[in-house]
């Protein structure tokens, strides 16, 4: 059955006349059923003038126009990014329930429902204590404030010594123009980072639930003859970035509440707000646990100098643990890389991304060492 030139597009055909009814003759013959836009032709010579004169005169402006896009779209492009990272980490739970016999839009269904609904009740949980502790915060401003003048406390030292006290009071009594610009850009911050979520979040959706053919779309950028081997290694990359996100957030969510009892036990103040610190900088590789063990540790100073004491050693201890039995144990089995890359990648990552540069400098390390494993040594090794 063949088809040949669309009938909603340049009727009547009758008025076609000269080579292009000639054209349209042979469209006509070649379309089919199997093929209705017919077989591709033979690739044209890349070696004639006319394609070397418009390579070496589109070079540069095409260079340049590619910059000056990443430069514009490089936010959304990291968005993008983001979506495909945690879709990739999504992706092994999906293909085991669509394994057991799960649709796949029912199973992205179950994995949307089944992770933002805990999330929903856990934020809902949050938000009373989280407002009881913030509401004796500004209770206790003043007792602070007045620890601002005792110069025999070690707060009244640091206030003497870098005159908090009287910044303070001239910041409020006269709020300075720049400051008020600030909160507002603050505000601004925070509604942008909400509506970023939300995309990343709606991204994430979309991308888990037509990864399949994303997959298969990647692999055919590969030509046939090497693409049985990229599918072996690629589906590999794909597994260890999966794993490592998985085991991340199974982790940070230990570090989390094992900060919350430890918080609550020795009466750390706003032991809630502290833990979802914990969590989320937990999941940061080697500096996000570092900065969060300073904040929790001045924290527990306002307790007392033990209770700080004791806090900095519970987080050197659970740095001992994470690092040599829960990392090994959750993800090191499925994500193979050197202490000394995996630091280098994530001061890297941090430098060139900022937070998701360092998230994603772990699996992105693994992938590189897999590659350089399995392609450049082996040729080098083979040459």
């Amino acid at each position: 059955m063949r088809r040949g030139p669309d009938e909603l597009v340049g009727q009547p055909r009758d008025a076609i006349s000269g080579p292009v009814a000639d054209a349209e003759a042979v469209a006509e013959r070649i379309s089919s059923e199997d093929r209705p836009l017919g077989p591709p032709g033979k690739p044209m010579n890349k070696r004639s003038p006319f394609f070397t004169g418009m390579a070496a005169a589109a070079g540069r402006p095409v260079t340049a126009g590619a910059v000056w896009f990443l430069f514009i779209a490089s936010g959304t492009l990291v968005l993008i990014g983001v979506a495909l990272f945690a879709a990739i980490g999504l992706e092994p739970v999906a293909s085991w329930l669509v394994r057991r016999g799960l649709p796949r839009p029912l199973a992205v269904t179950v994995i949307v429902v089944g992770g933002l609904g805990p999330a929903a009740g856990s934020f809902a949980a949050l938000i009373p204590p989280l407002v009881d502790q913030a509401v004796r915060f500004i209770d206790q401003t003043p007792e602070y404030l007045a620890r601002l003048g005792d110069r025999s406390s070690w707060l009244g030292q640091v206030s003497a010594r870098f005159d908090l006290q009287r910044r303070l009071q001239s910041t409020f009594s006269d709020p300075d123009p720049a400051l008020v610009n600030g909160l507002l850009g603050s505000g601004r911050t925070v509604l942008g980072t909400l509506t970023d979520t939300l995309i990343v979040v709606v991204l994430t959706i979309y991308f888990l639930a037509d990864f399949p053919r994303l997959h298969a779309t990647i692999y055919r950028f590969v030509p046939h003859t090497r693409r049985p081997r990229a599918i072996l290694i690629g589906d590999v990359i794909f597994a260890k970035g999966g794993s490592y996100v998985l085991g991340n957030v199974v982790i940070s969510i230990i570090a989390g509440v094992l900060g919350f009892i430890w918080f609550t036990i020795f009466g750390i103040p706003y032991p809630v707000l502290l833990a979802l610190l914990l969590a989320v900088l937990d999941l940061i590789p080697v500096i996000g646990a570092i900065i969060a063990g300073v904040v929790v540790s001045l924290a527990a100073r306002t307790v007392s100098w033990p209770v700080c004491l004791a806090t900095v050693g519970f987080f050197v201890v659970y740095r001992f643990v994470e690092d040599y039995l829960l990392t090994p144990k959750i993800i090191g089995r499925f994500v193979d890389v050197p202490a000394l890359v995996t630091v280098v990648a994530v001061v890297l990552g941090w430098v060139l991304l900022g937070i998701v540069g360092a998230l994603v400098a772990i699996p992105v390390a693994a992938a590189v060492l897999l590659f350089v494993r399995e392609i450049v040594f082996h040729r080098m090794d083979h040459s």
